[in-house]
């Protein structure tokens, strides 16, 4: 895995992004989905392999509804310290304000113990069908990322599975969101603002 691609985008003498190195965890592997207001609201959802964050775009939000098939985008690998990283981005690639939605600990559906899920979680990566588990505050159960076949070779579905934890009703990632939370006072200042003008 590597992190040149995340490092080529961002200028660290500005940005408070964490510079990071690919570093393994020992004992479970990591998952957090960002909010993030950048020249549009979406959230990112990352997931811990082989010692980077590996990183998708989801617009809509991840959704507790089976019903609901988010598009996810995939972007570049992030560095396993960018699972703690909200802020603000001052300017270039991703400027805006980045606040942790959830996070939590994952494995691969049949919890097969941190050294096996990530050899699962690698091959399902590999032929674009990754199942997991997912124990974070409001994300919890059995999701899955499915790789479309379509033009754009970073698409993909994150799919919510019909376990105990799902959901039949509709769900949107916004009204979990407190009101307090960073992102939604900066959209609060900036829409009196609008008002005003």
């Amino acid at each position: 895995m590597s992190l040149l691609k995340y490092k080529s985008k961002r200028n660290f003498s500005s940005s408070p992004e964490p510079e990071g190195i690919v570093k393994k965890k020992k004992s479970s592997l990591s998952f957090v989905v960002q909010r993030h207001k950048a020249s549009r609201l979406h959230y990112d959802f990352r997931l811990e392999i082989d010692g980077v964050l590996k990183s998708w775009a989801v617009p809509k939000g991840p959704s507790m509804n089976p019903n609901d098939k988010r598009l996810a985008m995939m972007v570049e690998d992030h560095p396993y310290s960018y699972k703690d990283f909200k802020g603000v981005i001052p300017s270039g690639y991703g400027a805006g304000i980045v606040e942790i939605w959830d996070k939590g600990e994952y494995t691969d559906i049949e919890r097969s113990g941190k050294n096996i899920d990530e050899k699962k979680l690698k091959a399902g990566l590999k032929s674009g069908s990754l199942k997991f588990i997912l124990e974070g505050k409001k994300l919890k159960g059995e999701f899955a990322l499915v790789k479309l076949k379509s033009d754009q070779e970073n698409a993909w579905l994150l799919i919510k599975h019909n376990d105990k934890y799902a959901v039949d009703t509709k769900y949107n990632s916004e009204n979990e969101t407190a009101s307090t939370s960073p992102i939604n006072k900066w959209l609060a200042a900036n829409v009196k603002t609008k008002k005003k003008l």
